[in-house]
């Protein structure tokens, strides 16, 4: 009955943010909502079944809180050695499970993201 379709993040640099998921996680912008007060930025993976609604308020200039940082979006790769080597060169990794093999990334905005390895 019900689809998930996005999930939302505020943002306080959309340049700065949009290339960061360019670059660590391959996501491409779908659509965009463009306000005197706002932009809004879809951002998806090739399949597109999923995005990430990207929300700058154009007057906001303190971070946001976001917590305890105990919520996250997970991504998983075919490719986990190239992925880490990535996000190391990138120097975003700010969480290592090595018994889970698992890793955390963070955005600009401090958001936490789950690189997860196929078949997990």
């Amino acid at each position: 009955m019900f689809k998930m379709i996005h999930e939302n993040y505020n943002v306080r640099d959309l340049d700065r943010s949009l290339a960061f998921y360019r670059e660590a996680l391959g996501l491409h912008e779908v659509r965009r909502n463009e306000k005197p007060e706002f932009t809004i930025v879809f951002m998806a993976d090739d399949t597109e079944t999923f995005q990430l609604e990207l929300t700058w308020l154009r007057d906001r200039t303190t971070p946001y809180n976001l917590g305890d940082e105990e919520f996250h979006l997970a991504f998983r790769t075919d490719d986990m050695e190239a992925a880490h080597a990535l996000h190391e060169k990138m120097g975003c990794i700010c969480y290592e499970n090595h018994d889970m093999g698992i890793y955390f990334i963070k955005d600009p905005d401090g958001y936490w993201l789950e690189i997860v390895p196929e078949g997990k």
